[in-house]
């Protein structure tokens, strides 16, 4: 389809090194995307997280949270049995917003749909990428030996599509990384009037997807204490439960790529839409 920006112009890549933004917690913004294509009444606006907590002060209530959990570290494979902290009710029901996502996500009249996925899709890239900088110090090669989710362990598939075992921070790097050269190339996601979207378009959106999917299932199954000591749990499943439905609303997401996340998916998104708990494995997976 052609590619008019109407009222969705002015997407801007990431910064940094690797693409992680090293921004404050306080610089962390509501989750809620950019939608400066809504009408004035759909404007969302939140008050942002706490902030100045130190580095010492966020271990000392990890730890707490680990005595208390008696969890093992990040980096080892959870026995079958550990409890999630993130399934419990008081955090799962913590957001930033009582907002009805499932209006939001809907394709708005007037409104192509490539535009539409670009820019949500831009906008989701941001802020998974800011919420993985919030604990990304807690994340090292030491900490996290493989990118693992509970029983899965992806690997990254490198150009020519040979698989590459890699650490967890490495392998969001190279998700940030080959996101952000995607979303900032012209020919893949047009901005300026008269471009239009290539063909494999959507295809290349499911895949960001997929990448961006991988990383928030890995803050929840390995960095969800230290996301609940800085207090950032609403805004992790603020994010969580919009890009999931979003993702629904327009199938971008395989229902056996996310199994692995279906309990979570299920305490706050309400089960809603295809894949459900049943489709989960015990036995360790490589992806």
């Amino acid at each position: 389809m052609a590619g008019s920006r109407s009222g969705l112009r002015g997407r801007q890549g990431a910064s940094g090194p690797g693409c992680l933004l090293s921004q404050p917690a306080s610089a962390l913004p509501t989750m809620l995307g950019d939608h400066s294509g809504l009408p004035a009444d759909r404007t969302l606006l939140s008050p942002p997280p706490k902030a100045g907590l130190s580095c010492k002060t966020v271990l000392q209530a990890v730890g707490k949270v680990l005595r208390k959990s008696k969890a093992k570290p990040n980096g080892k494979k959870p026995a079958a049995e550990e409890k999630k902290v993130y399934l419990e009710p008081e955090y799962a029901k913590s957001r930033i917003t009582d907002f009805g996502f499932k209006e939001l996500v809907v394709l708005p009249r007037e409104i192509d749909l490539n535009e539409w996925l670009a820019s949500n899709t831009t906008t989701f890239f941001h802020h998974v990428n800011l919420q993985y900088s919030t604990i990304s110090e807690f994340c090292t090669g030491e900490a996290c030996q493989t990118m693992a989710v509970c029983n899965t362990q992806y690997y990254w598939h490198d150009e020519r599509g040979k698989k590459v075992k890699c650490t967890a921070p490495q392998y969001v790097d190279f998700v940030m990384s080959s996101v952000q050269k995607l979303v900032t190339d012209e020919d893949v996601f047009p901005t300026k009037y008269g471009r239009e979207f290539p063909s494999s378009f959507e295809a290349l959106v499911k895949k960001i997807c997929k990448y961006l999917f991988h990383v928030l299932a890995h803050i929840y199954s390995a960095h969800f204490k230290e996301t609940l000591a800085l207090e950032l749990h609403g805004h992790l499943n603020t994010l969580y439960v919009h890009f999931i439905l979003f993702a629904r609303e327009f199938n971008l997401l395989d229902p056996k790529e996310t199994a692995v996340m279906d309990d979570l998916t299920e305490a706050l998104c309400g089960g809603d839409g295809p894949g459900g708990a049943a489709g989960a494995q015990n036995h360790v997976k490589e992806r």
